[in-house]
């Protein structure tokens, strides 16, 4: 057999196997369009009502769903028209302790300043001279008990007894 032969026997089988597998792949792209229009036919029938009954329910929630979002809005509007009320409240609030707080401190202050001013006049004009006068009695007296009675007064035992001065309440 020459050459030629094998080839052609060769390309022959080549060609039946291709055959072979090209007849396996349409028997089984057969089945599997009968399982997809078994398939198909299984979701018509249980999945389409399902669908078509959700349609349902949503058609009859849809105005409860509007309802219940126009009552959300008016009640987020209503929220918000509080809250700035109350905010303006607190502002207010705030800003009204906050002068009593200053007015306080300013009552404070100035009581503060007028006890000093008293205690000061207090000193000046009463606590002063009084301090004055009694050193001015005390040097009379200790000039008068130096002239007449000696250099102090005796107590029975002969000792002399002195009295202190303090240094504060002597006149200068």
């Amino acid at each position: 057999m020459d050459t030629m032969m094998w080839f052609v026997l060769l390309t022959g089988i080549a060609i039946l196997l291709q055959a072979g597998v090209l007849l396996a792949m349409y028997l089984v792209m057969r089945q599997s369009t009968a399982r997809m229009e078994a398939l198909a036919a299984e979701v018509k029938t249980k999945v389409l009502p399902t669908v078509e009954q959700f349609h349902e329910i949503l058609v009859e929630v849809r105005p409860r769903l509007h309802v219940i979002s126009e009552n959300l809005e008016e009640s987020t509007t209503a929220l918000r028209t509080q809250i700035h009320r109350i905010d303006a409240t607190v502002n207010d609030v705030v800003d009204r302790a906050r002068l009593q707080v200053i007015r306080a401190d300013e009552l404070f202050s100035r009581t503060l300043d007028r006890v000093e001013q008293t205690t000061d006049m207090v000193h000046k004009t009463v606590i002063s001279p009084v301090r004055q006068f009694s050193g001015l009695v005390q040097g009379i007296t200790v000039g008068l008990e130096f002239l007449f009675g000696g250099r102090g007064r005796r107590n029975g035992g002969g000792r002399e007894e002195r009295r202190p001065v303090p240094q504060d309440e002597m006149f200068i």
